[in-house]
């Protein structure tokens, strides 16, 4: 793994459950100093294309995010894309954000991954499939890239403040978690 160090891989595995795959380097870190978004590399080290570049990896983060989704807030996100022709448009130039960051990526890393070009995460640049990922791509490019993305955010709140969501073992502790 790249720009990855033991400190950080045990903190990610601890958050995942398992192993990280294919992480390229940090995508963001939480302000308890966690990383909560890993960028992954357009392919997989046993060759599956993977197209969610900017995974996020902090499972209180995401346990808020699913809550959101159960409430349908993916759902007035899909209606307001269709009735509001400036929030699809910016959605769409999130889209199109996420597509570069990754071809670049895909190009430093000396990958061709055919398979998954034009196709972004999240259901970007028409739907709203995914919250969890447009949280990922907001806080790893930053707010104003993605507008639907900055909402998720606004609405988790400060996720962070009762302190790290894990305490990762020694690198290396947990040889008995297995890859995915």
């Amino acid at each position: 793994m790249t720009g990855i160090d033991a400190a950080d891989e045990a903190a990610i595995a601890a958050q995942l459950g398992r192993v990280p795959r294919g992480i390229h380097e940090i995508g963001h870190r939480c302000p308890c100093s966690l990383p909560d978004v890993v960028t992954t590399d357009p392919r997989l080290p046993n060759g599956t294309p993977f197209p969610t570049t900017f995974y996020l990896t902090c499972p209180r983060a995401a346990s808020r995010i699913g809550t959101l989704e159960g409430g349908g807030v993916m759902k007035q996100m899909q209606e307001r894309l269709g009735e509001d022709p400036d929030l699809a448009a910016a959605y769409r130039r999130a889209h199109e954000s996420y597509l570069e960051f990754r071809g670049r990526l895909a190009e430093e890393k000396g990958l061709s991954v055919p398979e998954i070009e034009g196709i972004s995460a999240g259901g970007m640049p028409d739907r709203v499939k995914c919250l969890h990922v447009l949280a990922g791509q907001a806080l790893a490019m930053g707010r104003g890239v993605n507008p639907l993305g900055d909402e998720v955010l606004d609405e988790l709140g400060d996720y962070w403040a009762a302190g790290p969501c894990v305490e990762p073992t020694s690198p290396g502790a947990d040889d008995e978690a297995t890859p995915e």
